[in-house]
């Protein structure tokens, strides 16, 4: 018989909770809320705790600071849950931030792309910008070249050619050529690529990661149809930077 709170005799606290207030839906809001964090973040976030646990175990201070450091670095190697459209045919921004330039450029010899001008879209990331890169297409990774280079504020248009990269050259299912040049900027001391030649890969996975203030390049087949502009903001692996063309290379 139900009691004056209309609970029945035996029954657990969370059958009679509000669904929104049960443990497990707490925790899953606090997951979805709350992203997980790329892996070649872990040993800068560590190596802060480490530090300031150091501060304070010398100085008596600095517990609250280091906690704030710690979080700070931690969020800045977030990697949070994207969903691609549902779309064939398109190149997705291989990164969150700005459109910084839409310009049609020679390639860099590096992706071994036709010498002819071609689209290029550059998106440039700020320090609060998520950092890992993704995938613009469904395809094969032909070729990953590294090159060294400079450290030169990366929102100017010849860190595209002076700066330290990462490029990766990309066929489609579709069997159409594209390129994704991860630059290193001001602040940029560390280039992450987890691909390799012969990889299989999915548009929108993450594939790589460069550490503080950057841009990353993507160079369209002759022919796509380039549908963002200056100044527009991107999501990677959602934002459709561009309609490629139907074949070839």
């Amino acid at each position: 018989m139900p009691d004056r709170t209309g609970a029945h005799p035996g029954a657990s606290p969370s059958a009679s909770s509000p669904a929104g207030l049960s443990l497990p839906h707490v925790a899953g809001l606090i997951r979805a809320a709350v992203p997980p964090m790329h892996p070649g973040g872990r040993p800068l976030v560590a190596g802060v705790a480490v530090a300031a646990a150091l501060v304070r175990a010398v100085t008596g201070r600095g517990a609250v600071a280091g906690a704030i450091a710690a979080g700070a670095t931690a969020a800045f190697f977030r990697n949070p849950r994207r969903v691609r459209p549902p779309l064939d045919g398109v190149a997705l921004s291989a990164a969150d931030g700005t459109v910084a330039t839409v310009s049609d450029v020679l390639p860099p010899p590096e992706l071994d792309l036709p010498r002819i001008a071609a689209p290029r879209v550059s998106v440039f990331l700020s320090v609060l910008d998520v950092h890992v890169q993704r995938i613009p297409a469904d395809g094969r990774v032909l070729a990953v070249e590294y090159r060294p280079g400079r450290f030169l504020s990366a929102d100017l248009d010849k860190a595209s050619e002076d700066n330290e990269r990462n490029a990766l050259l990309l066929e489609t299912t579709a069997g159409v050529r594209l390129g994704v040049v991860q630059i290193a900027g001001l602040l940029a001391r560390r280039i992450v690529c987890d691909v390799r030649p012969g990889t299989e890969v999915a548009a929108g996975e993450t594939y790589g990661l460069i550490r503080f203030g950057s841009r990353v390049d993507v160079y369209l087949p002759p022919g796509s149809r380039v549908t963002v502009a200056v100044g527009q903001r991107t999501i990677g692996g959602e934002t459709v930077l561009a309609e490629l063309p139907t074949g070839g290379s």
